[in-house]
């Protein structure tokens, strides 16, 4: 008999997430990703200053905030043709790359490990023998049995209180828990230390940006200069600061996350045949060696792979209006057009139209509108994006640093590149990214450092920053890739303001509702054929999304200039 069940809210994202699933016979046989969260950005932006645009749209989220503000400044840069100094791309590749390690560190522990770690069963593990397990896998100093005796205690603490605190509603005990309570404990013990060390390397935000979360950002450059000597500029102490930053950066992903990743995956490789989805994936790229409009020397490749099919990499172009559209057929929106219409961002509209039930209700209506999350689709394709997208694009393109990681991560797990094609895979892939993100965030770091010492300290170009040297009408768009996905901003700019601006997120690609065809988007196809082992507590679909790291764009209360609601929408 099927049962229609709903997980609402989704937790441990950022943001508000609601999904519900058809189960039969213990499988999910349909699936419905619902964005419950308003968002009306780009009408803020309307008439502003291009060159102010970053500083709200990085205001978008609370957590990959610095890539919101490197795509809107490469927007605006790319309008009115504007190339940065190499200081200013490293800094910004340095900036890029710690938000990356930090970002993937924080949702392997803290958003996603306690879907395969059962922190209650650490109260039954033996500190010797887990002791002995974290030497045999890791180099990590703090092994003795005293330490993880240590964390034990802390956890019977919050057991016998009636209160876990942090640990607070997880589903422990649950039957799809297969860790012996010595990994538990390992895994709890790295969740309370990835705590501590995650709000140190954000202080390279600091160095750089000025601040962390939204360091500042600057259309042509970066904010920031370079002087030894001044107590005011970002001088030798400073830069030393960084480097033991990356230094601690490098060993705690090397000896901390890889192993538990590694040792976690290996009790759950059936999770690498489930939660495939879609089998198209999308990557903008990153990370360029040379300049930002050389993408043949980005670390992070651009491309399109179809139908898993690693022998071919289709180029992607943003600028090609027949390329990336937004559909509404089953979005809380209203296209002048009509709800059939695709639009490229540079033609997009955001207009509010919510057609839903009212609260208090049980299901959605998901054969009409059902998600507040646009459609995007690339050729018509419902792509996937983020991590596990990269590391393929990059694998297929024969990228040997990716190869080489990748083919590591197989061999030691004993599976074969299907695997990657999974929940697991997906998990993976991005740890494998933080491992070769930290290591180029020290490459990148070096050559800044270089650069200053040869006598080149140049970060801002002041060539068209005057908006009288700008034309009347431009257009731009801005690509980079945040830590869980594909991310764009597009600008028209008219009579030196903004005439429209269109951001398409890493979570619109992988969490959006079905597309006019009826095709379903990243997070609704991997949870088709998912099992569930008790509907009442249905671990598994957390499991499949969580392991796309669900980041839905903030919400954001409409007003018009004199201060009045233009639309207020409640959820219960």
């Amino acid at each position: 008999m099927a049962k229609r069940i709903v997980v609402d809210p989704v937790t441990r994202i950022e943001g508000h997430l609601r999904i519900e699933a058809v189960v039969e016979n213990g499988r999910i046989t349909e699936a419905y990703s619902a964005g419950t969260m308003v968002r009306g950005l780009e009408k803020i932006l309307i008439g502003r200053d291009p060159r102010d645009a970053w500083a709200f749209t990085q205001r978008v989220c609370g957590v990959c905030t610095t890539v919101h503000a490197l795509a809107s400044v490469r927007t605006v840069e790319d309008a009115l043709g504007i190339t940065v100094p190499k200081n200013a791309e490293l800094v910004r590749n340095i900036m890029y790359c710690t938000l990356m390690v930090q970002d993937h560190v924080i949702h392997f522990y803290h958003l996603h490990a306690l879907d395969w770690v059962d922190v209650v069963s650490v109260l039954s593990a033996d500190p010797v023998e887990t002791s002995k397990i974290a030497r045999s896998i890791s180099k990590w100093p703090k092994t003795s049995p005293a330490y993880f005796k240590a964390v034990q205690d802390r956890i019977k603490t919050f057991v016998e209180s009636g209160q876990l605190g942090i640990f607070a509603n997880g589903y422990w005990g649950h039957p799809q828990y297969k860790l012996p309570p010595e990994v538990n404990l390992i895994g709890v013990a790295h969740y309370l230390e990835a705590l501590e060390w995650q709000k140190e390397i954000v202080k390279i935000h600091a160095v750089f940006g000025g601040k962390n979360p939204h360091p500042n950002y600057l259309v042509g450059g970066v904010p920031c200069s370079f002087n030894m000597d001044e107590v005011n500029a970002i001088n030798a102490e400073r830069l030393n600061l960084v480097g033991r930053l990356i230094t601690e950066a490098i060993q705690f992903v090397e000896h901390v996350y890889i192993p538990d990743l590694l040792a976690v995956a290996g009790f759950y490789k059936d999770w690498a045949s489930i939660g495939g989805g879609v089998s198209n994936y999308l990557s903008y790229g990153d990370l360029p060696t040379r300049s930002y409009n050389d993408i043949d020397s980005f670390k992070f490749p651009r491309g399109a792979i179809l139908n898993r099919n690693l022998n071919e990499v289709h180029e992607v172009n943003a600028r090609d209006t027949e390329e990336i559209k937004e559909y509404i057929a089953h979005s809380w929106y209203r296209y002048t057009g009509g709800d059939g219409t695709g639009l490229h961002p540079w033609n997009g509209e955001t207009q509010l139209n919510y057609t839903g039930p009212t609260p208090p209700y049980d299901y959605l209506n998901v054969d009409e509108k059902y998600s507040f999350l646009k459609t995007p689709r690339w050729k018509g394709h419902a792509m996937e994006v983020g991590p596990l997208a990269r590391l393929l694009v990059a694998y297929a393109q024969g990228h040997e640093e990716v190869k080489e990681v990748v083919g590591e991560a197989l061999a030691r797990l004993d599976v074969g590149p299907e695997a990657l094609f999974s929940t697991l895979g997906r998990t993976a892939a991005r740890g494998l990214e933080a491992r070769l993100a930290v290591h180029w965030l020290k490459g990148f770091y070096d050559e800044l450092v270089g650069n200053i010492k040869a006598g080149e300290t140049r970060t801002f170009t002041p060539d068209k920053w005057d908006p009288d040297t700008w034309p009347q009408t431009a257009e731009g768009v801005g690509m980079t890739e945040a830590p869980r996905g594909a991310l764009a901003h597009w600008i028209k700019i008219k009579d030196k303001k903004i005439d429209n601006y269109q951001l398409v997120v890493p979570t619109t690609w992988n969490g959006s509702p079905k597309d006019p065809k009826g095709q379903r988007s990243a997070y609704e196809e991997a949870l088709i054929g998912t099992p569930v082992a008790d509907q009442n507590i249905p671990l598994e679909i957390i499991r499949t999304i969580h392991s796309f790291d669900p980041c839905l764009a903030c919400a954001v209360h409409l007003y018009d200039p004199a201060g009045k609601h233009i639309q207020n929408i409640r959820f219960y």
